[in-house]
């Protein structure tokens, strides 16, 4: 084996670039040993096999290994996506200095949030539950095939199988596995000999459409079989592009298409539909790990808790995550056994009219859209008018010139602000949107692209179940969305908490489900005040920085002794306390700036950039950068975060060395500094007269019992 020592690990951030000291070779039997090496002997000390899968060379390796530039793709149970190993030059050591760095593709993640190497640092044989990625099947190996794989002629076609929405990730996380949400197109393949053809969801031949990756999949020379996956483009990030993958398509050249396979329904004569699974993945990997391809990859399952890959592939910008029973069989219709776990509400809607255009906008104003519901009527859904391109807006254009009508196609006609253009309703567009009013339209809606592979007629409003551990919903449209969380029950979930958006006591309970991860980084080891509103944001609010919590889970009391003379303090202790918080009605969480160890010394400083009245947007940005820019001078690194109103904060950690007052008082001088050399910018006295069409720099937040609203509120 060709070796390299990485002292540190490997990172799944393409920014860390970690050493590799290319070590002699190594027999073959090294790689299976786990046990002790004895003192003295090379190597000494305790060995485990950390890793195991298939190492895929990209491109010519005995090329790539004498250039010392040697790319090449992981498939094991913890190290994932395309690799590089590069040598440095002129170092003159012994033995060669090399780099192992991540290549930018969908598996990357922020060395700030996950550490491979702390998250799994023990021996791969004793992962639970973990796929042999190198155990598949040769061609033509039907003696290996479970027994519940029937032998069976090859269909001539094949509906796929839908994943339903959910309120929450699965109360027995154990029995799922969990896959990226991919940005792109359903796509089921067909392969019969020679005859390869390629279907979408609704069935549709796009094999003519797709004739470069219909090209490359014969090259794999794969059994014979149904092969379900998704089409993607990358971005230059390597993160799938709807937005790409659809121009891609409307300009005929699709050479970058990227096809991610899943399952296997059918496989050299037999039927796997009732195999497991996790079976059928096993025989699907097997299978592509005897090949190697940029254009057709296996799509890789994730060691971990489902919120963990839920807020990972939320940071990283993807659509979500998909959920599936390691003991499901495989079924032509929408069920439970797979489920989507969304970062944001997104979906297909009927485009039924248009808006005319206003000011120097062409092609037109907004999409009119709909859906349809139980009784097959279709129903007006609210508009979208944001995310277009300006050749998104005349190709649309000239799409929807071709099916005017005279009359609503709606059921009811809905009162729409601007001259409305009907059209048949025959076509789909994709919308991400912020969430639904109580009337049933979309709030913030953004237009993500048209959907061709999809039937409008077949378009409905998609809305989240409550996932049970052993009852299933197969109507996943008519159930009701009051619950967040397997483990949470909230009250009063429709209960409208703000009136001028309509937002839900369930959708905000949601929100902090689905943000926490990032939250918690703001909270851990953090005293914290919170805001409540019985009665919603229009009401009387409350500002608690105490509290019983016996009945607040996930949040704890702080040693009274921390503050002597005070009742003790509070602490968001986990994810689950954001839950029960907001459950408690709170709406706001609010931080000192400092620590659960000692009250002593903060370890923060706040500037509160306050916009007065007549300053726009732009200049409130331009401030920020003004203040940050003076505070390098002074070698204070700063990072930047939202206030919660219509300002910034500039927030500089601090070592906890000094006192609150000194603190405050250079934080002071530093105001006084920023207003007198910048006095048409800033001012250091608060009041609106004071203010206008200036910033007010607050400092006053870095005070004993001041707080600050955090990150994600």
């Amino acid at each position: 084996m060709k070796s390299w020592a990485v002292p540190k690990g490997p990172s799944f951030d393409p920014k860390i670039k970690r050493m590799a000291v290319h070590v002699e070779d190594h027999p073959m039997s090294y790689a299976n040993f786990e046990g002790t090496i004895p003192p003295k002997q090379y190597g000494a000390g305790k060995v485990i096999v950390w890793d195991q899968g298939i190492w895929a060379p990209l491109g010519d390796p005995h090329q790539g290994y004498r250039d010392g530039n040697l790319k090449f793709e992981l498939r094991g149970h913890k190290l994932h996506g395309k690799w590089a190993l590069i040598r440095m030059k002129g170092q003159g050591e012994k033995q060669e200095p090399w780099l192992l760095i991540k290549e930018r593709d969908a598996f990357v993640r922020s060395s700030a949030t996950y550490s491979v190497v702390d998250e799994l640092p023990d021996s791969v044989k004793s992962l639970a539950h973990k796929p042999t990625p190198s155990a598949g099947l040769a061609p033509g190996a039907h003696s290996e095939l479970p027994s519940t794989a029937k032998p069976a002629p090859l269909p001539a076609s094949l509906a796929p199988q839908l994943a339903t929405l959910v309120t929450g990730a699965p109360i027995d996380p154990e029995a799922w596995l969990y896959e990226i949400k991919f940005d792109g197109y359903r796509m089921l393949t067909r392969i019969d000999a020679s005859d390869i053809r390629l279907f979408t969801r609704n069935g549709h031949d796009w094999s003519s459409k797709l004739q470069p990756l219909r090209r490359a999949i014969a090259r794999l020379k794969l059994p014979p079989g149904w092969y379900d996956g998704e089409i993607v483009v990358t971005n230059d990030d390597g993160m799938p592009d709807f937005g790409a993958l659809q121009q891609s398509f409307e300009s005929g050249q699709t050479n970058d298409v990227v096809l991610y396979l899943f399952d296997l329904p059918y496989f050299n004569g037999h039927d796997l539909r009732r195999v497991p699974l996790e079976a059928r993945r096993r025989i699907l990997a097997g299978v592509l790990a005897q090949t190697v391809s940029d254009k057709v990859r296996f799509s890789e399952v994730f060691q971990a808790s489902p919120q963990s890959v839920l807020n990972s592939a939320c940071k990283l910008g993807l659509e979500g995550v998909i959920a599936k029973r390691r003991d499901a069989s495989y079924q032509s219709s929408r069920s439970t056994d797979w489920i989507k776990l969304k970062c944001s509400q997104r979906q297909e809607f009927v485009v039924a009219g248009y808006t005319s255009p206003q000011g120097a906008r062409s092609g037109f104003g907004s999409l009119l859209l709909g859906v349809y519901d139980d009784t097959g009527s279709l129903q007006f859904a609210g508009h979208v008018g944001s995310g277009f391109t300006r050749s998104a807006l005349d190709d649309i254009k000239k799409l929807l010139d071709g099916l005017e009508r005279k009359s609503s196609p709606f059921a009811a006609n809905p009162k729409i602000e601007g001259r409305p253009h009907w059209v048949e309703p025959t076509s789909a567009a994709e919308v991400s949107f912020s969430g639904w009013t109580r009337n049933g339209r979309i709030r913030h809606g953004v237009f993500r692209g048209m959907r061709t592979d999809k039937e409008a007629s077949t378009i409905v409003r998609e809305t989240a179940v409550q996932l049970k551990p052993s009852e299933p919903a197969p109507n996943a449209h008519k159930a009701p969305a009051h619950a967040s969380s397997t483990r949470l029950r909230v009250t009063n979930p429709d209960r409208v908490i703000d009136a001028s958006s309509g937002i839900t006591k369930i959708e905000l309970v949601n929100y902090y489900r689905l943000i926490g991860g990032l939250m918690m980084g703001h909270l851990n080891g953090r005293p914290v005040s919170l805001v409540r509103a019985p009665t919603g944001v229009g009401g009387e609010l409350f500002f608690q920085k105490h509290t019983q919590t016996d009945k607040l889970p996930g949040i704890r009391q702080l040693d009274p002794a921390l503050h002597i003379g005070h009742p003790a303090m509070i602490e968001v202790a986990s994810q689950q306390g954001l839950l029960s918080a907001a459950q408690w009605n709170v709406i706001e969480f609010h931080t000192r700036n400092t620590g659960t160890k000692s009250f002593a010394h903060p370890d923060r400083m706040v500037f509160d950039l306050d916009p007065g009245e007549g300053v726009d947007w732009v200049q409130v940005q331009e401030a920020a950068q003004l203040v940050q820019s003076f505070l390098d001078q002074l070698s204070l690194p700063s990072f930047l975060k939202t206030s919660g109103g219509k300002g910034l904060h500039v927030v500089v950690p601090l070592r906890k060395v000094h006192g609150w007052d000194t603190v405050k008082d250079f934080s002071h001088a530093i105001v006084r500094h920023m207003a007198k050399t910048i006095p048409q910018r800033f001012v250091a006295k608060s009041g609106p007269t004071n203010r206008i069409g200036k910033i007010f720099i607050d400092y006053l937040r870095n005070g004993l019992g001041s707080t600050t609203v955090c990150a994600w509120s």
